[in-house]
């Protein structure tokens, strides 16, 4: 019945002026103290319907029904004294101020014309402790774990009057503590009487956490159900229009020569904290080895070190023998070394070239894509066709602006440019990250595929089952060191691997020496 629902979204059709339908005539109702999946591939139109919701953009014909009221949310302030509240993927925080000073942003208590710090720090407290979302009031932001500025979002939506929270990727960069914590502290939340939609790729996580799923694909509703009446592979085959197959199927590795050869990399950061600690380990051809760590731990300033974005204050790194620190990304990738970048909108892509022009950014200098002083047109055209093809990218024509892509599939072009350059090494840095079902599934057999024929595969992802069935060894990282290494990740549990990513437990130096495979 229409008054057991919190919010009615009704007929919801969402037209951009070039014309790209992304919702179509979509219902998408909440209940009271209900945790609500939202689910579909990317660019099947849930962002934009959730960014209606939260009055960041305007229907284009439809009603939105808020506990019983229509209601035009032209903003997001209205939609925060309509009491909702977005936690978006990218947190929202300043990193240079306090816990408590984000937590009053735009609200702050003052002392004349100061802030009254002392009460920020009283307001913080009380609400966390009502809400059961502990956090350190008088921590710099910037100095805090992933999973408490996962809380602090929260408790800044809840500060502000939410009663209906939009989680976009909550358990994006989360160990399986962090995440069975998160999950504790949102079922609490439920039970007061707060409602949640829970937007995530996780099948697991829905399958646990959540009552009901709405699911959508190109931009319409394929319908909503209890979550516990739907299996894994239905939800998966109702998003993409196929069965995936959930589970990476992959030969055992057969390591040969070593292609990557790190020692002792030392990297103090702008705010003089050590992330990396004399980082040593090899990549050898043939392999993928996994870098698993909660985000911030030196996983980020590795890969810059290795692809030319900065420079470490020590150590050494080679690509079959040849040095590649301080170099510049072309001489880099002409020793053969390939990257995925963890921001594929700043480091990926430009957003405003075609396809055509982002897959030959990395080889224009290529004979076979030259006559003379000129480009060789067909060539190129004839490249692009058949990378699109390859790589399944949905796209109208390889002319198409890039960024007008979904995020699916501008990963899948930054993926078909790079894999396809005959590389010797790939850095893969969250390859999958806020991508659908289908277009993870389709990246991890070609990870899979690429390393079988010989390549060398550094994988460094937040994503833990990702991380641990892809990797064939796996070195853990927490506070710029490397705590534990394994060369067979099949007996590990998602829990140990948890205890190290959080700085729990740590292998012997003796242990892990066995990682540069001396």
């Amino acid at each position: 019945m229409a008054e057991e629902y919190v919010v009615q979204m009704k007929k919801i059709e969402k037209v951009y002026s070039n014309g790209v339908a992304a919702n179509q005539g979509v219902d998408f109702n909440l209940k009271l103290g209900e945790i609500h999946a939202l689910m579909g591939e990317n660019g099947a139109g849930k962002s934009t319907l959730m960014k209606m919701l939260f009055g960041m953009e305007q229907p284009t014909s439809g009603e939105i029904v808020i506990n019983g009221e229509p209601t035009v949310l032209s903003s997001p302030s209205v939609a925060i004294s309509k009491g909702i509240g977005m936690v978006h993927q990218h947190f929202m925080l300043v990193p240079s101020l306090s816990v408590a000073e984000n937590m009053v942003l735009g609200m702050a208590p003052r002392k004349g014309i100061f802030i009254d710090k002392a009460k920020a720090i009283e307001i913080t407290k009380e609400n966390a402790e009502k809400y059961n979302l502990h956090v350190d009031p008088e921590m710099r932001v910037a100095d805090i774990p992933v999973g408490m500025k996962q809380k602090v979002e929260i408790l800044k939506a809840l500060i502000r009057g939410a009663k209906i929270l939009i989680l976009d990727e909550p358990t994006a960069v989360l160990t399986a503590q962090e995440t069975e914590e998160l999950f504790r502290e949102l079922t609490h939340l439920k039970q007061q009487g707060y409602t949640i939609v829970f937007i995530s790729h996780k099948l697991n996580e829905i399958k646990e956490i959540t009552d009901r799923i709405t699911i959508m694909r190109n931009g319409r509703s394929m319908g909503v159900y209890e979550t516990k009446d739907v299996t894994k592979e239905e939800i998966s085959r109702l998003m993409v229009g196929r069965d995936v197959v959930l589970n990476v199927q992959k030969d055992e590795a057969k390591p040969g020569e070593t292609i990557l050869s790190v020692r002792d990399l030392e990297y103090l950061n702008e705010w003089n904290k050590k992330m990396l600690d004399k980082v040593s380990f090899d990549v050898r051809k043939g392999e993928i080895l996994g870098i698993a760590g909660v985000e911030g731990n030196g996983q980020k300033e590795l890969v810059d070190m290795l692809f030319g974005f900065a420079r470490p204050m020590a150590g050494t790194a080679t690509v079959e023998g040849k040095p590649i620190i301080a170099k510049g990304q072309q001489e880099i990738r002409e020793l053969g070394v390939s990257l995925i970048p963890e921001d594929r909108m700043l480091y990926g892509i430009a957003g405003n070239a075609t396809i055509e022009e982002n897959f030959i950014s990395d080889r224009c200098n290529a004979k076979n894509l030259n006559k003379g002083p000129l480009f060789d047109m067909k060539a190129i055209h004839n490249l692009s066709e058949k990378l699109v093809e390859d790589y399944k990218v949905l796209c109208k024509s390889p002319e198409q602006q890039v960024g007008m892509l979904s995020g699916g599939n501008i990963q899948k072009v930054v993926v078909a440019r790079e894999f396809s350059n005959n590389p010797k090494l790939i850095l893969a840095n969250q390859p999958t990250r806020g991508i659908d079902v289908g277009a993870t599934e389709f990246i991890r057999k070609k990870l899979v595929e690429l390393s079988r024929s010989g390549i060398a595969v550094l994988l460094v992802s937040a994503d833990l089952a990702e991380v641990m069935e892809l990797s064939d060894s796996l070195i853990v990282m927490h506070n710029g060191k490397i705590v534990a290494y394994f060369d067979d990740t099949k007996k590990l549990s998602d829990e140990e691997m948890g205890e190290y990513m959080l700085g729990l437990k740590e292998m012997s130096p003796e242990e892990i020496r066995r990682v540069c495979h001396d």
